[in-house]
């Protein structure tokens, strides 16, 4: 098989919209946060999906940068590497709680609770070492990379403009969490991961946008202007 840009970007754009039904999907029915559920089976699912969507979505944000590389420009890149390093700490924050906190959920439950409870926006009643300064970076490259690189492909217009700015407004929204708790923090997820669906159905598809430029005339379209006769 040959490997081409095209087939890269197809690949690309499969890995975001896999990684957005993944996002939605591990958001349906999650029970309350516990050391009791650290343990059970539903736990190790639902962690090892997430874990996935982590590496499918940085896949798919990396696929989206280098499909426009040229017309993204230096805000472009700034902005992805932000929201890179944010699915970077997501991926860190989600491994954790797959493989080192259902291994302390019966020795440490207070551990465990606190570093749900950080997880989710919450605060510590104890010491959870450097987990909270992962916690807090996670969430702040998720945001501010998530509006930056939504705006950044706004701009470029190559990928689905009504994608781009859901990214943008999606990830914005996630900030208002801490300030909103009567409503289920969940919720925040969907527009995220709908934007990820449509901008890796966009790459998929390989749309380019009419701002892409104008195209060379063909030899054997090409016109002669009277005037010049």
């Amino acid at each position: 098989m040959t490997v081409t840009t095209t087939k890269l970007s197809r690949a690309a754009g499969l890995a975001a919209v896999v990684a957005g039904l993944l996002f939605i999907a591990v958001q349906i029915n999650h029970p309350p946060l516990d050391a009791a559920l650290v343990s059970t089976t539903e736990w190790a699912l639902r962690q090892s999906a997430k874990v996935l969507m982590a590496v499918l979505a940085l896949a798919g944000v990396t696929g989206m940068y280098l499909h426009q590389v040229r017309r993204i420009g230096v805000f472009g890149l700034v902005a992805y590497l932000v929201f890179g390093a944010g699915y970077l700490a997501l991926l860190g924050v989600e491994l954790i709680g797959l493989c080192v906190l259902p291994s302390v959920a019966v020795s440490a439950p207070g551990y465990v609770d606190d570093v749900l409870a950080v997880a989710t926006g919450g605060t510590a009643g104890g010491d959870i070492g450097p987990f909270a300064a992962l916690s807090a970076v996670s969430g702040a490259t998720y945001i501010g990379g998530g509006v930056l690189f939504g705006l950044a492909l706004l701009r470029a217009g190559v990928l689905a403009r009504w994608a781009s700015a859901l990214l943008a407004v999606g990830a914005l929204a996630t900030a208002a969490i801490p300030f909103l708790p009567q409503i289920n923090q969940r919720l925040f997820a969907v527009p995220v991961a709908v934007a990820l669906i449509g901008l890796g159905f966009s790459l998929w598809r390989g749309r380019q946008s009419a701002a892409a430029g104008p195209s060379l005339p063909t030899p054997g379209t090409a016109r002669l202007d009277p005037a010049d006769v």
